[in-house]
């Protein structure tokens, strides 16, 4: 039976791909799961159309990521800290403590996509990736000061 593929599958191929597999495989595993449908000239426009959207919406994802990643590099914010001998941090500064202060600014974004590359434990300046959709990287300036 031939099927084209809607979703990527290691074995078979690329989305869109034109492949031969068994009828039972087809209509007991990749068909039902949403991986391929039946071969056909509609199906055919149908994965076009497909396609189509999928690259609509990875362009205005793209878009969006690289305007908040513009608007990111603008900002930049300020983490009191109670510090103790030789400028050291009581604790460290960490990814949920700059998620909180952007979500102060109005920056509403999860403390995962925030890459502290090592614990910031002193006090200065620093500049932290915050890692977007489509592979975008914002960077926003972090002032650790003293309480």
């Amino acid at each position: 039976m031939k099927v084209i593929l809607r979703k990527e599958h290691e074995k078979l191929g690329q989305v869109g791909a034109l492949v031969d597999v068994k009828d039972g495989y087809a209509r007991n595993f990749l068909i039902p799961k949403g991986i391929a449908f039946p071969a056909s000239s509609g199906s055919m426009r149908a994965l076009e159309e497909e396609k189509k959207q999928a690259t609509r919406r990875h362009t205005k994802e793209l878009k969006g990521s690289e305007k908040l990643a513009a608007e990111l590099e603008k900002l930049s914010i300020t983490l009191q800290m109670k510090v103790g001998e030789d400028e050291k941090l009581f604790g460290a500064v960490t990814s949920q403590m700059v998620a909180d202060a952007l979500k102060e600014k109005g920056f509403d974004l999860d403390k995962r996509i925030i890459d502290l590359e090592e614990p910031i434990k002193a006090l200065g300046i620093y500049t932290v990736d915050v890692k977007l959709p489509q592979n975008v990287t914002g960077k926003v300036k972090v002032w650790v000061v003293r309480e």
